[in-house]
């Protein structure tokens, strides 16, 4: 099989399912990225490169249409340089919303395009009128429906599609839903596992808080109202006036991952560490964590906190909650989809940081009590969300109808062929100018001079064979 992944980031939701199909040979795998950092085994990177954004004279409300439209362009002429050397895909798979797929159809018609469908977005009824304090007037709501018109076309254009949570395909056109499967990306849950009576040292950052009984954990890419970050940043102040021995520990990136900026040029960190009389000897910010110190945090807790606007599922939330974490997390679509107040988390109400602060007291009042809900929250990641389990019909929804019947591809042995050791990267293509319109003839080209690395083709196709495993994460940075 000849599989062509597309993500402007590397790699994304793809990590699992590229190194996967990876492993075997007889496969084919390359992932169009614009992202020139990290790499896979046997997977080889094309690097395509948007040749601008959108203009600023276009009108407001389809700047990001346009973006859209300009990646989509960056990657058609990235496609059709693999086109040129020989590579022409079974399967183009990739995220919608961006505009990498937009026209894949057009290049490669005879390839299945799958796309990932993470999220629809609404105007009302979901993340962007959900605080009362923030309205949206007219120019958002434009603003809102026109972000769909990629995501339409790609709807109208795929073959198939997936998303992660009913939640989130719940979000798209009920006249798509047909189209759309619903399958999480899946957590390692043999990496990602409890460790009874761990604390958290980390030398690299000096942080040491062996001694310490009560660990409050909340973890992001950023730090943000639609991950309730100021409502995390107010119960972590009335737990502070509550429990002298508390402390805090905060991982992610102080910047915002989701939604607006401050209009002061402000982070919402500075401003609630302004607004809010803490104790900051008690609160600790590591920013972003390498994979293995990220699940030192999580082993190490005793409350994780998780609060998410209805929108998409951090992948941390059921990270932790494989971990063993006791989370308590919104009481909104998203969290409750996976959490059951009182039997494997506990829900609060995400506006209130005193009741935020309230649900933590119980976990930290009561640990015997929640001893069980943490082994309930392990045991729904166990039998919902899995890897070993999800992966394996990942990959057989991949190659679902590919030659006319779907066939079964987990094996539960070794591939025939060891894995290549070494990641392959394919030269980044020069663009040459851009051009105002998409040509009905493929587009020309202008190559770079210097010697490119001959992208082996194969001629047949194989069906996958996978086997579970403990993988390493020891590069990895994900914290959503």
């Amino acid at each position: 099989m000849r599989i062509l992944f597309l993500h402007p980031n590397f790699p994304a939701q793809f990590r699992h399912v590229a190194t996967a199909i990876a492993k075997d040979k007889r496969h084919q795998v390359v992932f169009g990225t614009t992202r020139r950092e990290g790499h896979l085994p046997g997977v080889y990177k094309a690097l395509y490169k948007p040749s601008r954004e959108a203009h600023p004279g276009t009108h407001h409300y389809v700047h990001t249409l346009e973006n859209a439209v300009i990646q989509g362009q960056a990657v058609y002429r990235m496609a059709q340089q693999l086109k040129t050397r020989g590579f022409v895909p079974d399967v183009v798979y990739g995220h919608s919303g961006w505009g990498p797929t937009l026209f894949c159809k057009d290049i490669f018609p005879k390839a299945k395009l799958l796309c990932y469908f993470e999220w629809f977005y609404h105007a009302h009824g979901s993340d962007a009128d959900f605080d009362p304090s923030d309205p949206i007037d007219a120019n958002a709501e434009a603003r809102i429906r026109m972000k769909n018109s990629p995501i339409l076309t790609d709807l109208y254009s795929c073959d198939r599609g997936l998303s992660p949570t009913y939640w989130q395909r719940q979000q798209f056109p009920s006249e798509y839903h047909s189209k759309i499967s619903v399958l999480h990306d899946g957590v390692d849950t043999q990496y990602l596992c409890p460790n009874p009576g761990a604390k958290l040292v980390l030398p690299r950052i000096n942080l040491d808080l062996s001694h310490v009984e009560e660990l409050v954990t909340y973890v992001g890419r950023g730090m943000e109202p639609y991950r309730g970050f100021p409502q995390f940043m107010e119960a972590v102040a009335l737990l502070q006036q509550r429990r002298p021995k508390c402390h805090v520990v905060v991982v992610g990136s102080d910047r915002v991952a989701y939604g607006k900026q401050l209009p002061d040029g402000k982070t919402y960190k500075q401003q609630m560490l302004e607004k809010l009389p803490l104790d900051l000897s008690r609160i600790h910010f590591t920013g972003s964590l390498p994979y293995p110190e990220y699940l030192q945090v999580l082993q190490a807790s005793t409350a994780h906190i998780y609060l998410t606007r209805p929108f998409v599922l951090s992948w941390s939330m059921i990270e932790a909650m494989s971990a063993g974490c006791l989370v308590v997390g919104s009481n909104t679509a998203p969290v409750t989809e996976v959490i059951r107040d009182g039997v494997n988390g506990l829900l609060a109400d995400f506006f209130s940081p005193e009741d935020i602060a309230d649900r933590v007291e119980e976990v930290l009042n009561h640990p015997d009590r929640m001893a069980e809900i943490r082994l309930k929250a392990r045991e729904t990641v166990l039998k919902r969300y899995d890897l070993a389990k999800l992966l394996p019909q990942h990959l057989q929804w991949i190659q679902q109808d590919l030659s006319g019947s779907q066939v079964p591809i987990w094996a539960g042995s070794q591939s025939q062929s060891a894995p290549p050791t070494q990641s392959h990267r394919l030269d980044e293509i020069s663009l040459g100018e851009e051009t105002s319109a998409m040509p009905e003839s493929a587009m020309s080209l202008s190559n770079r001079s210097q010697e490119t690395q001959k992208l082996p083709v194969k001629t047949h196709s194989a069906k996958v064979a996978v086997t579970s495993g403990n993988r390493s994460h020891g590069k990895r940075k994900k914290h959503q």
